[in-house]
């Protein structure tokens, strides 16, 4: 793994999986509801594991993906040089947000705490308006007509069943 991609997973996708996570159980564990961890004999523990190596996997994928095929990471200091629209990218524009937001669920369930999915809830806010308004205005920027049919095609959170196919 390149530095710059080492950076971009200890800066950006650790931040909100691990560092905002732990620093809400720190702050927060001592106020009653706080916690109410998982065991195995429970469902919402085997959901919970599933749903975070899912997360895992895609995440993991994704940054792959724009590492070898982008040539970059999803860092603003460092965006990939080639439109990525392979692997998860042909269901859904942000699967690594997806990915990130499965972790997130899976540490809330696993937690037992309404603190961490409130994190999830506005992770997913500030995903929402930072992609339409920021991101996506710049992308169509860098990769122009091939962006925009891709755009097109593809949403942004809900994937679709079948891969896009591309020009």
């Amino acid at each position: 793994m390149k530095w710059t991609t080492a950076k971009a997973v200890v800066l950006l996708p650790a931040a909100a999986t691990i560092y905002v996570p732990g620093l809400i159980l720190w702050v927060l564990a001592d106020t009653p509801g706080a916690l109410s961890p998982a065991e195995p004999n429970q469902f919402r523990f085997w959901i919970g594991i599933a749903m975070a190596l899912d997360g895992l996997v895609v995440t993991a994928w994704t940054m792959t993906l724009f590492d070898r095929i982008g040539k970059g990471t999803p860092a603003p200091w460092a965006p990939p040089e080639k439109l990525v629209v392979l692997g998860p990218y042909r269901h859904v524009r942000n699967p690594m947000n997806s990915g990130m937001l499965l972790i997130l669920g899976a540490e809330a369930l696993l937690f037992g705490s309404w603190h961490l999915a409130g994190w999830m809830c506005v992770f997913f806010a500030v995903c929402a308006i930072y992609f339409p308004f920021y991101e996506e205005p710049g992308l169509e920027r860098r990769f122009g007509e091939p962006y925009r049919q891709y755009r097109a095609s593809v949403p942004r959170w809900i994937p679709r069943i079948r891969p896009w196919e591309g020009p």
